[in-house]
């Protein structure tokens, strides 16, 4: 009856009477973690804007850096034959790249997502034969879901993506390559006065 009674006086002790100090202890243990959780969320911090990289394939199957195909500004265009889209704002993403052919900053890179090699290629003509992307996977780490989609890479840094087809040949467009043209100048030249005045100490 002894050992019953002191069992039951046991299991009806609170556990702080049984273990001094534990519970207080484990209480402000947990209010420290949640305050540094909490501290994570909240504390200021840059977003990661690098342009996903990767690597693409050649018409003949070669593997080709994304990375080695950029320029200071550089449009990332994913399409597709199999794209009615696509298909229509072509010619205009071709005129945009010809009128930048003479400045070494810019690139247009024209990705064939999920696409027949032929195809591409007599598509494209004199401008193929282009770079693939056969499963997707490039696409993909810039959040392509559809086709066609065009990202602004400026040095660099995902600066603007275009969902869908886009007219080219607007003003408002070309303004935003210029700006983006300016806006890798202006960088290159920060960077080349500050690595002057550090050689000069």
């Amino acid at each position: 009856m002894e050992s019953e009674s002191a069992q039951g006086t046991l299991n009806s002790m609170p556990l702080d009477d049984l273990r001094p100090g534990l519970g207080r202890e484990a209480h402000w243990a947990f209010m420290i973690v949640a305050v540094a959780m909490l501290g994570l969320l909240l504390w200021p911090h840059e977003e990661d804007d690098t342009a996903p990289m990767g690597n693409l394939v050649d018409a003949s199957g070669r593997v080709v850096p994304l990375a080695s195909q950029t320029a200071p500004v550089t449009l990332i265009h994913f399409w597709s034959t199999w794209c009615p889209p696509c298909i229509t704002e072509t010619p205009a993403i071709q005129r945009l790249a010809a009128d930048y052919a003479d400045n070494p900053r810019f690139q247009l890179v024209m990705v064939a997502v999920a696409d027949d090699t032929q195809k591409v290629s007599e598509f494209l003509g004199a401008s193929g034969p282009g770079l693939f992307d056969p499963d997707w996977k490039v696409a993909r780490s810039y959040g392509t879901q559809k086709l066609p989609e065009t990202h602004l890479v400026v040095r660099g840094r995902l600066v603007d993506s275009y969902i869908g087809a886009v007219n080219w040949d607007d003003p408002e467009i070309r303004g935003q390559i210029e700006d983006a043209l300016g806006m890798a100048i202006r960088e290159e030249a920060e960077e080349a006065a500050e690595a002057a005045q550090t050689a000069t100490g």
